[in-house]
């Protein structure tokens, strides 16, 4: 078993700060210094943000998407292995413990959209939320901001996607229900263990695998469609699940499973490696090893057209297995394209009109 020290943070993934690579001079708390008493572990701090443009494009050839949004800038989820921390830097903090424990709010995100969807030249396409940090990461509850911006999306007949892995995407059924009815919506859902004590020390501040695969059903039952992310694929942690997983996944029906292996870019070598030390020391060396077999030779990668996929014999064995699984248990379901035929730049006060 494994067990917290007295300075570790209960319920964090990252234990540590790095430095932030746009910053000249780095910060060393009195803490640090073996002489020093520990500093206070702080909680969440809140902050709101005013940004001019809420709606991004997105220039990857690897994601399907044109456009993204994100409410939310850092997470509290606290994945240790979240592609996003890096760009927290962007903000001026560390992608580290600031990546969960200091959360942007975009407070006028919904009136952007607005602004946005109404402007003369704006072309209809697929927006998704989110495609940094997680929109239904607990400080939704207190601000509504994803739920503000989906009732805008239905408001305006426009179609999107959705990211999380949070059970919370219940709360708003009701406006997704109503999305699904014009074939304007579809939530991705990521699981990447059916094992939930792995899942409280990859993801601990997520929901439990329980809550999840439950939400998955009833988004389903509800007519709202649902595709699953196995994601990250860790070597040598949770690889030996991708068969239980598609096999469990394709008996709630969902439309479609993809998978992507672990990629450690920037500061995420730093924070998983410290992360493997605290949680699986044994395994430390073997993991890594694995992932710099899928990863030639390195921990990260950043080039299009192979970052979501890995390569090399050990890669090649994770994939025939996920292929193998989805030949056997995964039943291929209609999947309608959005309706792009609805979008009213006017919103619903333009449609009451007709």
């Amino acid at each position: 078993m494994i067990t917290m020290t007295a300075t570790q943070k209960k319920g964090r993934g990252s234990q540590i700060n790095p430095h932030n690579r746009f910053n000249k001079l780095t910060r060393v708390h009195l803490s640090d210094l073996e002489d020093e008493a520990p500093v206070p572990i702080n909680k969440t701090k809140l902050i709101e943000t005013f940004p001019k443009t809420i709606i991004n494009k997105i220039n990857s050839p690897d994601i399907p998407f044109r456009y993204s949004i994100n409410p939310y800038q850092g997470c509290e989820h606290g994945c240790s292995y979240c592609f996003a921390r890096p760009t927290h830097n962007y903000w001026g903090y560390s992608s580290g413990t600031d990546f969960e424990q200091k959360i942007l709010i975009k407070k006028n995100a919904p009136a952007l959209l607005s602004k946005t969807l109404r402007k003369k030249n704006w072309k209809v396409a697929p927006v998704m939320i989110s495609g940094n940090t997680d929109p239904y990461q607990p400080v939704e509850k207190r601000f509504e901001l994803t739920r503000q911006l989906l009732k805008i999306f239905l408001d305006y007949r426009h179609p999107v996607s959705i990211i999380t892995k949070n059970a919370m995407v219940l709360r708003d059924l009701d406006i997704l229900k109503s999305l699904a009815e014009k074939d304007l919506v579809s939530v991705c859902f990521s699981i990447n263990t059916l094992n939930d004590r792995l899942r409280r020390k990859l993801e601990p501040r997520t929901s439990t695998i329980n809550k999840r695969l439950k939400a998955i059903s009833t988004l389903i039952e509800n007519g709202i469609p649902v595709h699953i992310l196995i994601a990250p694929i860790i070597p040598g942690l949770n690889d030996h699940e991708v068969i239980p997983l598609v096999k469990e996944l394709s008996a709630r029906n969902v439309f479609n499973i993809s998978h992507i292996p672990i990629r450690l870019n920037d500061d995420l070598e730093e924070i998983f490696t410290s992360w493997l030390k605290d949680n699986f020391p044994s395994k430390e060396k073997k993991v890594l090893n694995l992932i710099r077999s899928c990863r030639e030779g390195k921990l990260g990668e950043k080039r299009f057209g192979k970052r979501m996929k890995g390569t090399g014999p050990y890669a090649d064995h994770i994939r025939e297995q996920f292929d193998k699984a989805m030949k056997i248990f995964f039943k291929p379901r209609e999947i309608k394209p959005y309706n792009l035929e609805l979008f009213s730049p006017g919103g619903s006060r333009q449609m009451s009109l007709f």
